[in-house]
């Protein structure tokens, strides 16, 4: 068996590759319609259906501005609204337009056909294995952000 270190430094650089790599495909597949920041925040916001600015800068671990630039020139393309709660005026509920929909729509269907040309190499077992291994991790380092 590895040691740890070997291990970590599998991981690491398998995490690299795969983000750099992931990110500039992604680019290449939505540039036409938004950017990489733009897609992610509005693939967070569609499954969310509504959330606030807040949320999303916990979500992504930045500072309430980075978002707050991200969301201005979303709601300025008319792909993003925001709407006060009735009962809590200083909560502003961000949501996709028709039109944010729409694009966000187009944007992941691209982005659905990439990754699926990579998880063709895989059989469903090893890609249901390496997900819900993935997932497992994720809520690791989301609890473990938390402490």
């Amino acid at each position: 068996m590895q040691q740890p270190k070997q291990l970590i430094d599998r991981y690491v650089t398998a995490l690299s590759s795969v983000t750099k790599r992931l990110n500039y495909e992604i680019t290449k597949v939505v540039q036409d319609d938004m950017t990489v920041d733009q897609y992610q925040i509005m693939y967070y916001i569609n499954a969310q259906e509504r959330c606030t600015s807040t949320v999303l800068a916990d979500a992504f671990c930045v500072g309430k501005s980075s978002i707050t630039a991200i969301i201005t020139r979303l709601v300025d393309r008319g792909l993003i609204e925001r709407t006060r709660d009735e009962d809590d005026r200083r909560l502003i509920y961000l949501s996709l337009t028709d039109r944010g929909r729409e694009v966000y729509d187009k944007a992941d269907r691209k982005v659905q056909d990439m990754v699926s040309s990579y998880l063709t190499h895989f059989n469903q077992d090893e890609v249901e294995s390496f997900i819900g291994t993935f997932e497992k991790l994720a809520r690791l380092v989301g609890e473990g952000s938390k402490e």
